[in-house]
């Protein structure tokens, strides 16, 4: 059963912004963590930030200072707001939760972000 869905992916021009959601078919209260992955081509994944349960928050190096991460209860949705994007950053973006019972990891389908001019 789908349980993430991620959208706001597209392309923006590098300097630009776009806003990742993540909306969760369950309570996001059943995740802990959640979080946001990307991957680009050759690549592998990596971790952009995650979010707990609590509310306590962590960003890759890469994303300090130009992404946040965010979640609304009442919408059972997570966000990643991304500012000052760069063509570095062009990949196809993850939404992620670890259910806080154990088991596997819920992923999202994807959505692509690209920067460019």
């Amino acid at each position: 059963q789908v349980q993430l869905v991620e959208s706001g992916g597209g392309l923006v021009q590098p300097g630009g912004s776009l806003r990742l959601s993540c909306a969760a078919s369950r309570s996001i209260f059943t995740y802990n963590p959640m979080a946001w992955y990307r991957q680009s081509p050759g690549k592998e994944r990596e971790l952009v930030a995650s979010i707990t349960s609590g509310g306590s928050t962590n960003y890759a190096d890469f994303a300090k200072g130009r992404f946040t991460i965010s979640r609304d209860t009442a919408k059972n949705t997570m966000y990643l707001q991304m500012n000052n994007l760069k063509p570095d950053d062009t990949a196809v973006y993850y939404c992620n939760g670890r259910p806080y019972y154990g088991g596997l990891d819920y992923w999202g389908q994807g959505t692509q972000v690209t920067v460019s001019s």
